[in-house]
């Protein structure tokens, strides 16, 4: 027997009912492409605190009298460190205060501790306002992924976060650059006033225009039950544990770079000033790729396009540790093999990161800041490793990024069960439908 429903009756109450917010209104007074680029700017606070300071390490070798030459490395590691720690309380306190008082408070931190590298008067004060400066900066790290991640999902949070990261990695392009500018000027003490100056700038700006994005029902107290409730959701998923891994271990590969660039390009391959423009040659060909990705991932799915990247990476590196142990790694060798390997990089954190996020949209904040500190906190370890390896020749180098990308490889492997570069579970139920 039917119900007796007065069906025009349902309708006009529907019509009353509040529409689910769009995107776009859940971020409001920004437009998509002030988002973006808002976003783009917070993650960028990293990416200028570390490449900016490339060209400085001599000045900072000479400045200390360091008695080793990979001494001054220990300033990109002190603040990855600081930046890895800092995001496992960011989570938790983004969830319970919401995203714009955390971020506002790290903004804080980071202009701060910028000010006192700049008025650092020894190598163990500069490595202490390094540490303070990467916990500080650990929040718009986590704040602008989670900010993504309340306002997009899917394939659609992996798309943000590629045009994201397109619009973020201009500043490894420019920052070696702007760092060797100021050194033409200026000692090294300098670069971090510049720092302080971006913090204060981007501080202005989400104080005026970012809302609270954080929906009032996925706020969580700061208690031990909902803690726990959250972290095994966290590490009791198999693609947020095996991605963040897999993220982590290739991160060293990168960092290894970063952290011996300078000799690398520099001193053993003779580039000397003209090391920033070949930095931003490489960095370049990751924003490119970065935006190939943005265009290519809602067609072919997050898995092929990562799965894909690493294994061409591999490829490259192991042929680049064939060459090394040979002795033929000049540079008319080594910089086309590198500009091969370096951009698919962008097609792979976007999508690792966005794999390893999606289960956990009801607690993500706290998954933000932990995947986020496994990752740099692994990847910094293996590239301090690299760096520390260094021995006047290319061979450290290319030995970490076949090690390191053979290990994601493997981890892949084991997470996706032996089936890699598959279509996503998004990609296989709209091909069924």
């Amino acid at each position: 027997m039917a119900l007796g429903v007065d069906r025009p009756r349902v309708l006009a109450y529907s019509k009353l009912m509040p529409e689910k917010p769009s995107p776009a209104n859940r971020h409001a007074p920004l437009s998509f492409g002030g988002f973006v680029a808002l976003v783009a700017a917070l993650m960028a606070l990293n990416a200028l605190a570390i490449d900016i300071m490339l060209p400085g390490f001599p000045n900072i070798e000479r400045s200390f009298h360091l008695s080793d030459p990979n001494y001054a490395q220990t300033v990109i590691s002190a603040y990855l460190i600081g930046f890895g720690l800092g995001q496992l309380a960011m989570g938790v306190l983004s969830d319970r205060y919401g995203r714009r008082p955390v971020l506002l408070a790290g903004l804080v931190i980071y202009g701060a501790a910028a000010f006192f590298c700049a008025i650092s008067p020894s190598m163990e004060a500069l490595l202490i306002g390094r540490f303070v400066q990467g916990l500080g900066s650990a929040a718009p790290r986590v704040v602008a992924v989670a900010v993504v991640r309340d306002c997009y999902g899917g394939r659609q949070m992996a798309r943000v976060m590629s045009l994201v990261f397109m619009v973020f990695m201009a500043v490894p392009v420019v920052a070696p650059s702007l760092g060797q500018g100021v050194l033409l000027f200026a000692n090294w003490h300098m670069i971090f006033v510049l720092l302080f100056v971006y913090a204060v700038i981007v501080f202005w700006i989400c104080l005026r225009r970012l809302p609270e994005t954080l929906n009032p029902e996925y706020r969580r107290p700061i208690e031990v039950a909902p803690v726990l409730e959250a972290l095994g959701s966290i590490f009791g998923a198999r693609q947020t544990v095996g991605y963040m891994l897999s993220a982590g271990t290739f991160l060293a590969a990168l960092f290894g770079f970063i952290n011996s660039a300078q000799q690398v390009l520099a001193e053993v391959l003779g580039l000397g000033q003209w090391f920033p423009l070949v930095f931003a040659v490489v960095a370049s060909g990751i924003a490119l790729a970065s935006f190939v990705n943005s265009a290519l991932v809602e067609r072919f799915g997050m898995r092929i396009m990562g799965h894909g990247a690493v294994i061409m990476f591999l490829v490259f590196s192991v042929v680049m540790l064939v060459l090394a142990h040979l002795d033929l790694l000049s540079a008319y060798v080594f910089l086309p093999l590198l500009g091969c390997t370096m951009p698919l990089v962008g097609l792979i954190f976007a999508n690792f990161n966005s794999i390893a996020m999606e289960p956990q949209q009801h607690v993500a904040g706290i998954a933000s800041s932990i995947i986020g500190a496994v990752t740099i906190l692994v990847g910094a370890g293996g590239g301090f490793l690299v760096g520390q390896a260094f021995d006047g020749t290319i061979l450290p180098l290319a030995t970490g990024f076949s090690g390191f990308a053979a290990l994601s490889l493997v981890i892949l492997f084991i997470t996706e069960r032996g089936k890699l570069c598959q279509p996503t579970p998004e990609h296989e139920k709209e091909a069924r439908s």
